[in-house]
């Protein structure tokens, strides 16, 4: 027992001395070290401030229905006038003939389009060829997470396969077609006699962008009453609950939407009415826009009211209300580097014409290629509180470019200096 513990502390000493030694050269070589690096890499910085405000839209809302509901309109799709939004049941019997219904539709047509073809080779490849394409739309929506049209092409992939093992599938015989033809258009008659009565649609009484989301502000906010709003104003609907009507839905009935926000007045007085500027919007919809400044409007305090609008988007905007974005005056893009790593470097050079040597300040930054050290020139873009946003003095092979090792500190450092680290 005595030799095992007397083990167990000589390994536990070596082992805290091989710690400390680590710790030692590193700790040594570091204060050593004259020099630090960073890569240089693509940044853009903007002039911005945030604003605050809501979505107003021209909109209808759809009242609400006694029965099951069953919306068939996608949001943001475009309806014209009379088209169905809705299927409402008057039971889940109803809801089930309704399904019964347009299964018994699909299959009809596609037994009447295997009853027409002639089975040639050409009609296969073509339906091979649908197949293929209704499978490469569906895929290309999963991978963008679209599924604003799943439903629609689930159908289409389901009815392609089934279209061609209805034509070309084995023991179908022309005789077999007709008399399932007939037999599912006494179904779907006797389908269609129990639903008549039992399902009705809901009809856009306008043409317009569907919307699934009724929140009781389409009437408090209007393209009427958004110019007459006030900081204190806005800030009550921001605040407050909606309060309108429910419904199952609504139609944005104008092409136009506005975006109604306070801004700090030392940024609305940077604007113009009849101006553009680019609005940045995150979330669901992360997207900039070019929005027109309609109106600069009251003052209060250090805030002021402003109206943005534009004709863009509005299928993607129709579920956002209540939202922040960031109004961008101007962008910077360029490299980042640390503000120590930026240089003022004096040279001398021979006048070509007189032969007099002259002097001149080139700014720049040090950068380390191939362990030696090379002087890029480059111009201020933007300065940030540690760092400067930088471009490239020319354009040549030589300039400055994202990736480039910079060095950040060190003394007497000069063209096609070694360095070793």
């Amino acid at each position: 027992m005595k030799q095992g513990r007397l083990f167990i502390n000589v390994t536990m000493i070596l082992i805290a001395a091989v710690i400390a030694v680590y710790f030692t050269v590193y700790i040594f070589n570091a204060f050593q070290e004259p020099y630090t690096t960073t890569p240089a890499y693509l940044y853009t910085a903007n002039d911005s401030v945030e604003a605050s405000g809501v979505l107003v839209r021209e909109e209808v809302v759809l009242p609400e229905q006694n029965g099951i509901v069953d919306l068939i309109r996608g949001e943001g799709e475009k309806v014209g006038v009379g088209q169905r939004l809705a299927l409402v049941y008057r039971d889940t019997q109803a809801q089930s003939d309704q399904a019964e219904l347009e299964a018994l539709e699909l299959e009809i047509e596609l037994l009447e389009y295997a009853a027409s073809e002639s089975g040639d080779t050409q009609s296969a490849a073509r339906l091979d060829e649908t197949i293929l394409q209704s499978v490469v739309e569906l895929r290309a929506s999963a991978a963008l997470n679209n599924f604003s049209l799943l439903e629609e092409q689930v159908v289409n992939v389901k009815s392609s396969v089934l279209k061609r093992g209805y034509t070309y599938g084995d023991g179908l015989t022309s005789a077999g077609l007709n008399a399932r033809l007939q037999s599912l258009q006494s179904r779907r008659a006797e389908v269609e006699g129990r639903t008549f009565t039992s399902t009705s649609a809901v009809r856009a009484p306008r043409s317009g962008t569907f919307s699934s989301l009724v929140d009781g502000y389409e009437e408090r906010l209007t393209p009427e009453n958004v110019f007459s709003l006030t900081p204190s104003s806005l800030k009550e609907i921001l605040n407050g609950p909606g309060g309108g009507p429910s419904g199952i839905g609504k139609l944005v009935t104008s092409n136009c939407w506005y975006f109604a926000a306070t801004l700090p007045e030392e940024a609305a007085q940077r604007l113009k009415e009849n101006s553009h500027v680019k609005m940045r919007f995150t979330g669901d919809f992360s997207q900039d826009v070019d929005m027109k400044v309609e109106k600069i409007g009251a003052k209060e305090g250090n805030e002021r009211f402003v109206v943005f609008s534009s004709d863009r988007y509005l299928g993607r905007t129709t579920l956002l209300r209540i939202q922040t974005a960031e109004l961008i005056f101007d962008s910077w893009s360029g490299l980042r580097v640390p503000k120590n790593a930026l240089r003022l470097v004096k040279s001398t050079y021979t006048d070509k014409e007189t032969g007099q040597e002259l002097e001149q300040n080139r700014l720049g930054v040090y950068v380390l290629i191939g362990g030696r050290v090379e002087f890029k020139e480059a111009e201020v873009a933007m300065e940030g509180g540690d760092y400067y946003v930088l471009r490239p003095a020319d354009a040549s092979s030589h300039a400055l470019r994202a990736g480039d090792i910079i060095l950040v500190d060190g003394t007497g450092l000069y063209d096609g200096q070694r360095l070793e680290f």
